[in-house]
C-alpha cells in the first residue's frame, strides 16, 4: 500500500532526538530550529518527560471521559498557575485543529449565531470550520466553503465594525502573532479596539495560541502581552512536546452543559502526563523567561547580516525576512549545514521555532551557517 501523497518531503529520516538535535538513520546530527512546527517545547527526549510518560504507560494509558481522571484537574491547576488564568475552565482534546473546532462551536452555542470573522493570512487548521477560517482558498474544499466566514485585515477597525454590524457574528478569532501566515502582529491599539467591539456586541473573542502558547513568546500565551480577556483560548503543539494533545480555556461567562462538547481520546492519561511534564520543565528551567533573553541575542546576531531585511516575531517565535524567496536557502541549510528551519505562506520568510532549551551557542552556529549559505547563494 502506498501513502497518500500530500506532503512534499525533504530527504532526511530522523530516527532519534536529544534536546535541540535530531539524528538521522546515518547518525548525522541536525540542529532543530523548527521543533516540528513549534511542537518541541522542552527539547527532544527530555529525561523528565520520558520518565513521566513511561510511568503512566506502565500504570494506565487510556480510559474514557465517562470516569474520573484526576490528571485532568492536575493539568488544569498547573496551566492556571503558570498562565495566571485561574478563572478559566479547561476542555481537553487531541490537536490544534480540534481545539479550534471546539472553540468555534462553543462560540456559536453561546451567541446562537454562526458567522466567523478571521484575518488575512490567518491559519487555524485543516478541518471543517478551522480551515474555513484559514485564509488559503487552495486548502478549502467546497464542503468547507459552506461555513460562514469573513476575512478582514489586521488594524482595519472600520472593516471589523462593518462586518459585525450585520448582526450574525458569533466569534472573532485571531493570532496575536501569526504562525504560518508569516509572523505578522496586529497593533496594540487594534487589539484593544477588537476586544471592545466584541464585548459591546456580545461576540466571542477567540485567541488562537496553538503555535504561540506555553511560553514560546516570552509570556505564557502571546496575547498576554496585552491586558485583554478572550472568551476562549486555544492551545496544542508545545503543550505536549510531541504527544498529541490540545485544549481550550473557557471564560466563566460561557456556561457548560452536558453533551455540548465531547471527545474519545482528549484528556487521556498519557496526554495529561505528557503536558504536566512539559509544565514541570518550563517552570523548573525557567524556559519562558529565557525565551525573552534569547530573542534579544537572536536579534543582535541577525542585525549583523545585511541580507536580512526584517526580523519578525517575539520570544522564540521568530522570523527572518529577505528580499528573495527562501526555499533554496532553506534546502542549503538542511543538506549542507544540517539545520532545520521553517517556511510560511510568506515565501521570503524563514521561521525559527526551536525548542525553548536552545542556547546562544546554537544561534551562533545557525548564523555562521546562514552567512555561508547566503554567500554561496549569491
Amino acid at each position: 500500500m502506498k501513502l497518500f501523497d500530500v506532503y512534499p518531503l525533504y530527504d532526511v529520516n530522523p530516527c532519534r532526538g536529544k534536546d535541540v538535535y535530531v539524528y538521522d538513520d546515518q547518525e548525522q546530527q541536525y540542529l532543530d530550529l523548527y521543533g516540528g512546527h513549534a511542537v518541541i517545547s522542552i527539547g527532544h527526549s527530555h529525561p523528565h518527560y520520558v520518565k513521566s510518560i513511561k510511568e503512566q504507560l506502565e500504570a494506565l494509558a487510556f480510559y474514557s471521559n465517562a470516569v474520573q481522571n484526576p490528571l485532568q484537574q492536575n493539568l488544569a491547576n498547573a496551566i492556571g498557575e503558570q498562565s495566571c488564568l485561574h478563572d478559566y475552565q479547561l476542555f481537553l482534546c487531541n490537536s490544534g485543529a480540534e481545539a479550534i473546532e471546539n472553540a468555534l462551536k462553543l462560540a456559536s452555542f453561546h451567541t446562537t449565531k454562526k458567522r466567523i470573522i478571521a484575518f488575512h493570512n490567518a491559519f487555524h487548521g485543516r478541518t471543517s470550520a478551522a480551515v474555513a477560517a484559514t485564509d488559503n482558498p487552495k486548502i478549502n474544499a467546497p464542503l468547507n466553503k459552506q461555513q460562514a466566514v469573513s476575512f478582514v485585515a489586521f488594524n482595519d477597525t472600520h472593516a471589523l465594525e462593518t462586518e459585525i454590524a450585520k448582526g450574525d457574528v458569533c466569534a472573532v478569532i485571531f493570532e496575536a502573532i501569526q504562525g504560518v501566515g508569516g509572523l505578522d502582529e496586529p497593533s496594540e491599539e487594534f487589539i484593544y479596539e477588537m476586544e471592545n467591539i466584541c464585548r459591546k456586541n456580545n461576540i466571542c473573542l477567540i485567541a488562537d495560541e496553538v503555535q504561540a502558547g506555553f511560553g514560546r513568546t516570552g509570556t505564557f500565551f502571546a496575547f498576554q502581552k496585552y491586558k485583554i480577556t478572550p472568551h476562549i483560548i486555544t492551545m496544542a503543539k508545545g503543550m505536549g512536546n510531541g504527544f498529541p494533545i490540545g485544549g481550550i480555556l473557557v471564560h466563566p461567562e460561557i456556561k457548560a452543559a452536558y453533551g455540548m462538547l465531547g471527545t474519545t481520546f482528549g484528556g487521556n492519561h498519557l496526554a495529561c502526563r505528557a503536558s504536566l511534564a512539559v509544565l514541570d520543565v518550563l517552570k523548573k528551567e525557567r524556559l519562558q523567561e529565557k525565551a525573552a533573553v534569547l530573542e534579544a541575542y537572536f536579534r543582535k546576531r541577525a542585525a549583523a547580516l545585511p541580507q536580512i531585511k526584517k526580523i519578525k516575531g517575539r520570544g522564540l517565535m521568530l522570523g527572518l525576512e529577505f528580499d528573495f524567496e527562501v526555499a533554496a536557502l532553506r534546502k542549503k541549510l538542511i543538506y549542507e549545514h544540517r539545520i532545520f528551519t521553517g517556511g510560511s505562506s510568506n515565501k521570503k520568510l524563514i521561521r525559527i521555532l526551536p525548542p525553548l532549551t536552545v542556547q546562544e551557542k546554537h544561534f551562533d552556529y545557525f548564523f555562521n551557517a546562514l552567512e555561508l549559505a547566503l554567500k554561496s547563494n549569491g
